[in-house]
Protein backbone atom coordinates (compact mmCIF):
# COMPACT_ATOMS: atom_id res chain seq x y z
CA UNK A 1 0.00 0.00 0.00
CA UNK A 2 1.18 3.46 -0.99
CA UNK A 3 2.00 5.47 2.38
CA UNK A 4 0.72 9.32 1.76
CA UNK A 5 3.68 11.96 2.55
CA UNK A 6 3.58 14.64 4.46
CA UNK A 7 5.53 17.80 5.64
CA UNK A 8 9.73 17.22 5.99
CA UNK A 9 10.48 16.27 9.70
CA UNK A 10 10.99 19.36 11.88
CA UNK A 11 7.59 21.11 9.63
CA UNK A 12 3.92 20.22 10.34
CA UNK A 13 2.49 17.28 11.24
CA UNK A 14 2.50 14.86 8.77
CA UNK A 15 -0.57 13.99 6.69
CA UNK A 16 -2.60 10.55 8.39
CA UNK A 17 -1.49 8.00 6.64
CA UNK A 18 -4.72 5.89 7.56
CA UNK A 19 -6.75 5.00 4.25
CA UNK A 20 -4.26 6.54 1.76
CA UNK A 21 -4.77 3.50 -0.38
CA UNK A 22 -4.46 2.99 -3.89
CA UNK A 23 -7.33 5.08 -4.45
CA UNK A 24 -6.39 7.86 -2.62
CA UNK A 25 -3.46 7.72 -4.76
CA UNK A 26 -5.29 7.65 -7.85
CA UNK A 27 -7.41 10.38 -6.88
CA UNK A 28 -7.91 13.95 -9.40
CA UNK A 29 -6.47 16.71 -7.74
CA UNK A 30 -10.39 18.28 -9.26
CA UNK A 31 -11.76 16.61 -6.24
CA UNK A 32 -12.44 19.06 -3.47
CA UNK A 33 -12.48 18.24 0.37
CA UNK A 34 -13.70 19.66 3.38
CA UNK A 35 -10.72 20.52 5.55
CA UNK A 36 -10.77 22.80 8.86
CA UNK A 37 -7.72 24.62 9.53
CA UNK A 38 -6.68 26.32 12.71
CA UNK A 39 -3.74 28.25 13.69
CA UNK A 40 -2.61 29.39 16.91
CA UNK A 41 0.06 32.50 16.34
CA UNK A 42 1.42 34.89 18.95
CA UNK A 43 2.91 38.01 16.66
CA UNK A 44 -0.28 40.00 15.49
CA UNK A 45 0.99 40.66 12.18
CA UNK A 46 2.22 37.56 11.14
CA UNK A 47 -1.43 36.31 12.47
CA UNK A 48 -2.73 38.85 10.10
CA UNK A 49 -0.95 37.22 7.60
CA UNK A 50 -1.85 33.58 7.61
CA UNK A 51 -5.59 34.84 8.21
CA UNK A 52 -5.15 37.14 5.18
CA UNK A 53 -3.90 33.69 3.73
CA UNK A 54 -6.17 31.66 4.85
CA UNK A 55 -9.02 33.62 3.67
CA UNK A 56 -8.78 33.17 -0.21
CA UNK A 57 -9.46 29.45 0.34
CA UNK A 58 -12.36 29.94 3.35
CA UNK A 59 -16.00 28.78 2.62
CA UNK A 60 -16.74 29.69 6.32
CA UNK A 61 -15.05 29.72 9.82
CA UNK A 62 -13.99 32.76 12.70
CA UNK A 63 -11.53 34.15 13.73
CA UNK A 64 -8.97 31.42 13.66
CA UNK A 65 -10.99 28.31 12.21
CA UNK A 66 -11.43 28.54 8.23
CA UNK A 67 -13.28 25.69 7.36
CA UNK A 68 -11.59 24.98 3.72
CA UNK A 69 -12.67 23.19 0.24
CA UNK A 70 -9.11 22.51 -1.08
CA UNK A 71 -7.68 19.70 -3.78
CA UNK A 72 -5.21 17.84 -2.96
CA UNK A 73 -2.95 20.26 -4.91
CA UNK A 74 -4.29 23.44 -2.80
CA UNK A 75 -3.82 20.95 0.31
CA UNK A 76 -0.11 21.08 -0.09
CA UNK A 77 -0.20 24.46 -1.37
CA UNK A 78 -1.48 25.47 2.35
CA UNK A 79 0.77 23.09 4.41
CA UNK A 80 3.77 24.18 2.58
CA UNK A 81 3.38 28.17 2.97
CA UNK A 82 1.74 27.73 6.23
CA UNK A 83 5.07 26.04 7.11
CA UNK A 84 6.78 28.92 5.68
CA UNK A 85 5.02 31.44 7.31
CA UNK A 86 4.81 30.29 10.48
CA UNK A 87 7.58 30.11 13.47
CA UNK A 88 7.13 26.76 14.43
CA UNK A 89 8.93 27.20 17.82
CA UNK A 90 6.17 29.10 18.73
CA UNK A 91 3.02 28.97 16.56
CA UNK A 92 1.06 26.24 15.58
CA UNK A 93 -1.42 24.62 13.10
CA UNK A 94 -3.88 22.32 12.91
CA UNK A 95 -5.28 20.72 9.37
CA UNK A 96 -8.56 18.14 9.81
CA UNK A 97 -10.41 16.20 7.09
CA UNK A 98 -14.22 16.79 7.21
CA UNK A 99 -16.95 14.56 6.42
CA UNK A 100 -19.39 17.07 4.75
CA UNK A 101 -22.22 14.46 5.01
CA UNK A 102 -21.93 14.16 8.64
CA UNK A 103 -24.78 16.52 10.63
CA UNK A 104 -23.41 19.70 12.52
CA UNK A 105 -24.09 20.89 15.66
CA UNK A 106 -24.67 24.97 15.33
CA UNK A 107 -25.15 27.06 18.08
CA UNK A 108 -25.12 30.97 18.38
CA UNK A 109 -24.56 32.93 14.67
CA UNK A 110 -22.73 29.68 13.36
CA UNK A 111 -23.58 28.95 9.96
CA UNK A 112 -23.04 25.89 7.79
CA UNK A 113 -20.62 25.73 4.94
CA UNK A 114 -21.46 26.56 1.41
CA UNK A 115 -21.48 23.31 -0.40
CA UNK A 116 -23.56 23.80 -3.34
CA UNK A 117 -20.98 25.69 -5.10
CA UNK A 118 -17.76 26.89 -5.28
CA UNK A 119 -16.18 30.02 -7.40
CA UNK A 120 -12.56 30.41 -7.70
CA UNK A 121 -12.13 34.01 -9.21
Amino acid sequence: MPRCTGAPAGKLAAADSRGCGEYRGAMSDAARTLYLVCYDVCDSALRRRVQKYLTGYKVGGQKSFFECWLTAAELREVRATLANLLDLAEDRAHIFQLDPRMQRDLLGLATEPVTDCILIV
